[in-house]
């Protein structure tokens, strides 16, 4: 090792010092007392009691990887630019830098990653018109349409404020007087609610987008990643518990381990494609969440695929510190009236700038692989200034003749959308909560219904009868069927519970609850 390379490799504290002794403090003797002038342990240990930032409120627990997304050049078999003016799809061929973070919804940051619940699906594209992110998660709906649910969703699917125990009484309270969710509920206590891994799951930006092209028309679509080399594939109840006892990161562990020995996951990127109108001719609103559109109807139509081939070098500093955000969008691509996606809009980006920090977006993992010339100065942890070359560097607001920033020249037109209706506070018109609840129900075949009515009687038999009630009437509006065998289910847990002695109910129950905690994940 010559002398320059053995330079490099010589431990340094955070000013750049040398550290010759790593292993002991400065003492009065050596047994002690120590002494304040311990300049590198203050500033090492002060830094370690401060490694962790606050845990995501919800998706929390998180894999990440990096690869790239390879554009088609078409949508379908028409030219993508017929619908959006994003350079990202223009080119076949054409690669864009990609990282991305899967996730679990509700639990903490060590959880198990076989718990019932939600899997996250975050992709930032780190385009020549800046960083795109696309966030979603693997089921193509969501519990609520309206935003102002959501801290009392979340709440509910939280643990007790008052025992910190998980119980799925309080999930099912909230969502057996929110008939919205009913589709998402049929999806998650089926096996869908458990993917095998990362790798094997689909994707979707679940929300409501639209595209624009050079004429300012736009169009309203849905995204969604469809596996290509792996096969989907989600789990029981009783084959998540079986790999829950025995490795509680399993899904971490798999999508680092295919990472590294070259079996590179991928998936196709798909759009569907309505027009930007009210769409009277179907039975639910077009920008409802908790919503599926037909794919026969409005097909699935690939853009591009994206591969993951390289393994974060640092967890912190790359899937921890990752941030995401739904108004993150970049020319030709924009935002529809979705109720829901308005309010995540806000709240994403926001929630970043609390946990990360003001300046999140110059961190290496969020920052974009392209010229990034503001306004904005200062704040907490600045590491750079946003400056452009031959920019005045007296000169931070716009407009300016003194050598200062200028607005970039538009790509094309603007989308104008246009309104004419009184603010309310409504529901949307076309509700229809049951129907589509009811199909996904009929298109599962038997054993997935078996496990769904199962994994449903197991979680409801210990909620107060009248959820239980409310929560059959929701599964009978959906189909008949469906809540006769939720009821009937619930009718034999009772029945088999009046052969346990009271001490024993008591005891039954609460682990029920624990077991809910454990493997069912609400």
């Amino acid at each position: 090792m010559d002398k320059e390379q053995s330079q490099d490799m010589t431990l340094t504290n955070r000013q750049g010092h040398p550290i010759s002794d790593n292993q002991n403090i400065r003492t009065i003797g050596s047994s002690g007392p120590s002494t304040l002038e311990n300049y590198h342990y203050i500033e090492k240990i002060s830094h370690f009691d401060r490694e962790r930032i606050p845990e995501r409120v919800v998706h929390a627990r998180g894999a990440g990887a990096h690869g790239y997304f390879e554009a088609y050049g078409k949508v379908g078999n028409e030219p993508v630019s017929t619908y959006t003016r994003a350079k990202l799809f223009q080119e076949q061929g054409k690669r864009t830098p990609v990282f991305v973070r899967f996730s679990t919804v509700v639990h903490g940051g060590h959880s198990p990653e076989t718990l019932r619940d939600p899997r996250g699906f975050a992709t930032k594209f780190y385009t020549e018109d800046g960083n795109w992110d696309l966030v979603g998660n693997n089921l193509k709906i969501f519990f609520i349409r309206d935003p102002l649910k959501f801290p009392d969703m979340v709440h509910a699917f939280k643990p007790d404020p008052v025992t910190n125990l998980q119980n799925p009484e309080r999930m099912f309270d909230f969502v057996s007087n929110s008939p919205e969710a009913t589709h998402m509920i049929t999806f998650l206590f089926s096996p869908w609610g458990i993917p095998a891994n990362y790798r094997q799951m689909q994707g979707s930006g679940v929300n409501t987008y639209k595209w624009v092209n050079k004429e300012g028309a736009a169009v309203l679509v849905k995204y969604h990643w469809e596996p290509i080399r792996q096969a989907i594939k989600n789990l029981t109840q009783q084959e998540a518990e079986a790999i829950q006892a025995k490795n509680t990161s399993h899904a971490t562990q798999d999508l680092y381990e295919a990472i590294a020995g070259g079996d590179y996951p991928e998936w196709e990127l798909c759009v569907q494609i309505i027009s930007d109108d009210e769409h009277p001719e179907l039975d639910f609103d077009p920008l409802d969440p908790t919503k599926l559109w037909d794919h026969e109807q409005f097909p699935f139509l690939p853009v591009g695929k994206m591969v993951l081939n390289q393994n974060p070098e640092n967890y912190f500093a790359e899937v921890e510190q990752a941030a995401f955000g739904t108004g993150v969008l970049v020319d030709g691509l924009d935002f529809s009236d979705d109720k829901l996606l308005q309010g995540r809009t806000f709240s994403y980006s926001d929630t970043q700038r609390h946990r990360v920090g003001t300046n999140y977006l110059q961190l290496p993992i969020n920052a974009p692989k392209t010229h990034v010339a503001t306004n904005q100065r200062d704040g907490q942890m600045a590491f750079v200034v946003d400056r452009a070359p031959g920019q005045n560097p007296h000169v931070n607001y716009e407009p300016s003749s003194l050598g200062g920033l200028q607005e970039a020249v538009p790509s094309g037109k603007e989308h104008q959308p246009a309104y004419n209706a009184k603010l309310v506070r409504e529901k949307i018109s076309r509700t229809n909560d049951f129907k589509q609840a009811g199909d996904t129900y009929r298109k599962f075949e038997d054993w997935e219904r078996d496990e769904l009515i199962a994994n449903l009687v197991d979680a409801l038999k210990i909620s107060d009868p009248i959820i239980q009630k409310k929560m059959i009437e929701h599964f009978t509006m959906a189909d008949p069927d469906y809540g006769r065998r939720v009821a009937e289910g619930l009718a034999q847990a009772q029945v088999d519970g009046k052969h346990i002695s009271s001490d024993s109910a008591r005891a039954g129950a609460s682990l029920a609850d624990q077991s809910g905690q454990r493997t069912d994940g609400y």
